[in-house]
């Protein structure tokens, strides 16, 4: 039968002839078939299957072959012997070499022949031995594909134990050497296909064997981490990224990053290689595998090597997003590296040259899932613009690319960002300070008090949280500039955009302390603001002033960049005739101090004699409010105005004292402040002392005031009104007040109702016929105590002269239009301390959504009722509350989105809270008190309280792009931030913790008095940025 098959397989007959001829021997071998004959057919056969000259002949081989050792089983276990096969694979057959995939296929198919057989077991533990060892020389793509079909069938080869774990660790290396080199489709499915039958081996065996998977992961980490720059391992190794059990990340993450043999060439060398990954078309998850590792990269604080792989990569992965089978995943990796990569504008900048160039293409690539991909793609790309604006060069072209396509609101932009940095992702691999090392998740920055410097830090945070004023700041040009406005402006700068959790404002500190101010000492923040505005202006001021004397054609482009500023009053303009040359005309020369917080007192004195009125104009930048006598206990202290004490102590100022309470029992002064008799009169409101304030004084006996009309001392009445309302209306609560029996200064712990929302009166100036010399002459700008000279006032007392005090008020009022202009709360500094001499400053500060920093519609809605609703003249001319809209009070009061709408800065910390925290903060502890607050104009619809302000760009609709001097200096702070927190990290990775340390996470302060001074208060320094506390000088 042999030689019949045999002489066919060389005969020239047709196919059809040949394929009927070897029917009948396939249907002879039911027939008895001696065992010479059998052997005689096995060894034909085998041949034919390795050495066939074409696919037919190797067909034959295979059908006789099969049908001969099914019918006759003995003689073929006797033919294909463990001797045999082992000889196959290790030498191969005939000049067909051993590591020819046939081979295996042979075999493969001799063990389905067999597998009933006995013997067939010494053959699996022949093949276990062998495969092992095949795996050793490292076999070509196609042969390892075959070796795993046959593992995959017959499961008994299959190495085990130790030799299982080293099979597998064996294997994964052989992947690492499948390169392909094929150009043509059908080469790469072949290739593709081959890799993926033998990570589908691994993962079977992974699944049989559990206690193979780690060993075989930790081998992929040695390939990928090789940093032997002769060997380059192959990208085939995403396909076993697939088969990993998602449940493993953590464990494996933490372990990669946390390992100290690991060191940070070879780390990033596996991230890279884990990136390129992305090419693989058929492997899942390795965008998630990338991205875990990315963020315990971050939590560990390892920010060179996610720098160095960042720019290394961010282009690759961006050309990963041209082909759709992998361009999900790439997505996903480079929004992620993109986003958190926020220390500097430079990998964002590496990819921009190509973003319209992929826009076009998924416009027109014809693919349903391109749209969808679209969107996701430039909402990636405005969020990147957003966070490093100021390059129109580079961003103009993008926006006229995707400008017909939807844009992310900016809060969310906001929220993605805050999300994404380095710095706030959760260490769960580390314990004690480096736990919280990120910004909070308000996203704002702290600032560091650097011994008892809170009273600047709270001070800082409410001028920042002046939206316009913190805009216009920003948006000013002082390159190569040395002045205060240059340093805030820079500070500013880091509060928007550093990626500390605190910022230490050393350097601001030096050039913005009064010369007075004692280093390390408490001191009055109210004075701080008020000298630091007063700075700011004298300093434009004095700029405007060298800008002018310039020859109009010697003049250049100012290097100081100042913009003109804004709020003085018009007779101020008009007083002073320097002006910039790059001042526009209708900036009339103001600062920027002037522009935003200067408004105008007009003091009028009517003498009870003659009726003689005499007016003057005053501006100020503070309203200083005294509480009215009622308010104190009888015969107590009265709150104490600067002519009664030196200039340094003006407006009661917190001088000389400490943060950290005095120590012992609570001093006698305390005592007597809290024996103020209860009352059930309803607790005073700003808008009481403000109406205290401008109420008219009579001016008799010894303050009797001296008449030129009648040239002699009369009685008078004095009276005072706003007549320009500032942009930002700064009011100052004087709660220090002077004991005249004991010598002390002691604080008015009365609570005060803030308003949210609130009404100044302010007057429109009438041609009153005045008498007096003094005013017409030209308005003086005071001395810093002048608005507080206005505080402490006498109301009158005498009932007999109201009668004549309210006519001789309609005389001074005349035809004055009187406006209700309203206000908003945007900032408030509480000061926490029962003395003047120790205490600990915080603030509260209005968390302003949109991007123009404008109220919701439902306040103006407020606004618009209240005010037109027919009230008549009387009420327009006192200061009131103006009620919250119901809509927001239930929201206020269910904790909603509202509760998030107000932050609380305590000089590191930085968290969420309500406006009900800011109003019950008295209530629930007593000691800390409202001390400055400063409420923001709103403009009405259809009514132009502005002045036109808002036509001419004083309120900026967004956030200035950086400057690149501030953009350089904030890129350069940020890079030694991530070196300082990496160093820290692996010095304590270095050493082995002693102790466990607590952490207090940022969360809400309402449980727990905000002024508490300590490592966890506000005054420690602590909370979110360091677990040090704070220095004290």
């Amino acid at each position: 039968m042999d030689k019949i098959l045999e002489g066919l397989v060389s005969s020239d007959h047709s196919v059809p002839v040949k394929r009927a001829i070897v029917k009948k021997v396939v249907e002879a071998a039911e027939k008895e078939v001696t065992e010479e004959q059998c052997h005689a057919l096995f060894t034909l056969t085998t041949r034919l299957i390795l050495l066939g000259e074409d696919a037919f002949q190797r067909q034959i081989g295979i059908q006789v072959l099969e049908a001969y050792a099914r019918y006759h089983r003995p003689e073929f276990e006797h033919f294909f012997t463990k001797d045999f096969a082992l000889t196959l694979l290790q030498q191969g057959y005939a000049h067909l070499d051993r590591k020819d995939p046939a081979v295996i296929d042979y075999i493969h198919c001799c063990l389905r022949l067999l597998i009933s057989c006995p013997s067939v077991l010494e053959i699996f533990a022949v093949i276990q031995v062998e495969v092992l060892r095949m795996v050793c020389e490292r076999p070509e793509p196609a042969l390892c594909a075959h070796l795993s079909s046959l593992l995959s069938d017959f499961v008994q080869c299959l190495p085990r134990d130790k030799s299982g774990v080293l099979f597998c660790q064996q294997l994964v290396r052989t992947i690492s050497y499948f390169h392909c080199f094929a150009s043509q489709e059908q080469e790469l499915r072949e290739y593709v296909g081959q890799v993926t039958k033998v990570s589908t081996l691994l993962q079977n065996i992974w699944k049989a064997d559990p206690a193979t998977l780690l060993p075989s992961l930790q081998e992929v980490f040695a390939i990928i981490s090789s940093t032997d720059s002769s060997f380059d391992p192959s990208i085939a190794l995403a396909s076993l990224v697939q088969h990993i059990p998602v449940q493993m990340i953590t464990v494996l993450i933490k372990s990669l990053t946390t390992d100290n043999n690991v060191k940070d060439a070879s780390m990033t060398k596996a991230l890279c290689r884990m990136i390129d990954w992305l090419s693989w078309p058929l492997a899942h998850h390795v965008d998630t595998w990338v991205i875990a590792l990315l963020k315990g990269l971050a939590a560990v604080q390892k920010f060179t090597i996610l720098i160095d792989v960042t720019l290394l990569k961010i282009e690759l992965v961006f050309s990963r997003l041209w082909y759709p089978i992998v361009r999900q995943g790439a997505l996903a990796v480079l929004s992620h590296m993109l986003l958190s990569f926020q220390h500097s504008p430079e990998a964002f900048h590496l990819v921009v040259p190509h973003v319209v160039h992929l826009v076009q293409s998924l416009r027109t690539d014809g693919l349903s899932t391109s749209k969808a991909f679209l969107l996701q793609f430039t909402e990636l790309i405005h969020c990147m613009m957003y966070q490093y604006s100021g390059f129109p060069d580079l961003y103009d072209h993008i926006l006229e690319a995707i400008k017909d396509l939807p844009k992310p609101e900016e809060e969310k932009i906001k929220l993605v960002l805050n999300q994404s940095a380095w710095t706030s992702q959760s260490n769960s691999f580390a314990s004690g300070p480096l736990k919280q090392l990120g910004k909070s998740e308000t996203g704002k920055t702290g600032l560091v008090n650097l011994g008892n410097t809170c009273f600047m830090n709270s001070i800082i945070q409410t001028l920042f949280m002046a939206t316009d004023f913190r805009r216009h700041v920003l948006s000013l040009h002082l390159n190569g500039s040395n002045t205060l406005m240059k340093k805030l402006q820079l500070l500013f700068a880091f509060l928007a955009h550093t990626q500390r959790a605190a910022f230490a404002p050393k350097t601001f500190l030096e050039v913005s302390r009064p010369p007075w101010f004692n280093a390390g000492s408490q001191q009055d923040c109210s004075e701080y603001l008020r000298f630091l505005l007063d700075r700011l202006h004298e300093e434009e001021k004095t700029i405007q002033v060298l800008e002018s004397v310039k020859p109009k054609m010697a003049s250049l482009v100012d290097t100081n960049g100042k913009e003109p500023t804004a709020q003085s009053s018009p007779q101020d303009a008009e007083e002073s005739s320097l002006t910039p040359a790059e001042v526009k005309p209708e900036d009339d020369g103001r600062t920027l101090t002037e522009k935003m917080f200067r408004g105008k007192l007009i003091t009028g004195i009517r003498c009870m004699q003659c009726n003689c009125i005499s007016e003057k104009g005053e501006p100020f930048t503070d309203l200083s409010l005294a509480f009215c006598p009622s308010a104190t206990s009888q015969g107590g202290p009265q709150p104490e105005g600067p002519s009664e004490e030196p200039k340094g102590l003006c407006q009661g100022s917190v001088n000389g004292g400490s943060e950290i309470s005095e120590p012992g029992p609570a001093p006698a002064p305390a005592s007597n402040i809290n024996d103020v008799p209860v009352t059930n009169e309803p607790p005073l409101s700003v808008p009481d002392l403000v109406n205290y304030f401008l109420a008219p004084e009579i001016l008799d006996e010894d303050n009797a005031y001296f008449c030129e009309k009648c040239s002699s001392l009369q009685r008078a009445e004095r009276t005072m009104k706003v007549v320009s309302a500032p942009e930002y209306l700064i009011l100052t609560l004087l709660r220090f007040s002077y004991d005249a029996k004991c010598h002390v200064r002691r604080k008015i712990l009365d609570n005060v109702t803030i308003p949210p929302l609130m009404r100044l009166p302010v007057h429109a100036p009438s041609m009153a016929t005045q008498c007096s010399s003094s005013s017409s002459s030209p308005l003086q700008v005071d001395s810093p105590e002048s608005s507080e000279n206005l505080a402490k006032k006498l109301k009158p007392s005498r009932e007999e002269e109201e009668k004549e005090r309210i006519h001789g008020a309609e005389e001074m009022n005349g035809d004055d239009e009187i406006l209700s202009v309203p206000y908003v709360l945007s900032s408030v500094v509480m000061h926490s301390g029962i003395s003047s001499e120790s205490g600990h400053y915080y603030s509260y500060g209005r968390n302003i959504n949109g991007a123009d920093g404008t109220q919701h519609t439902a306040n103006h809605l407020a606004l618009n009722e209240d005010v037109g609703n027919g009230q008549g003249e009387c009420s327009l001319s006192t200061c009131s509350a103006l009620p919250i809209p119901p809509e927001q009070r239930d929201t206020v009061s269910n904790g909603g989105q509202e509760a998030r709408d107000w932050l609380l800065f305590n000089d590191s910390r930085v968290t969420f809270t309500s406006f009900q925290s800011v109003q019950n903060i008295t209530d629930r502890f007593p000691k800390d008190t409202a001390y400055v607050l400063m409420y923001r104009k709103q403009e009405l619809p259809g009514q132009n309280i502005n002045r036109g302000l808002v036509a001419k760009g004083m309120r900026p609709s967004a956030e200035p792009p950086l400057q690149k001097e501030l953009l350089d200096a904030i890129i350069k702070d940020n890079k030694l931030y991530l070196q300082e927190q990496e160093l820290n990290a692996r010095t304590h990775a270095l050493q082995a913790p002693s102790s466990s340390s607590s952490f207090r996470p940022n969360g809400s302060d309402d449980n727990n008095p905000p002024g508490s001074c300590g490592p966890s208060g506000g005054g420690g320094g602590g909370g979110g940025f360091n677990t040090i506390s704070r220095l004290v000088f």
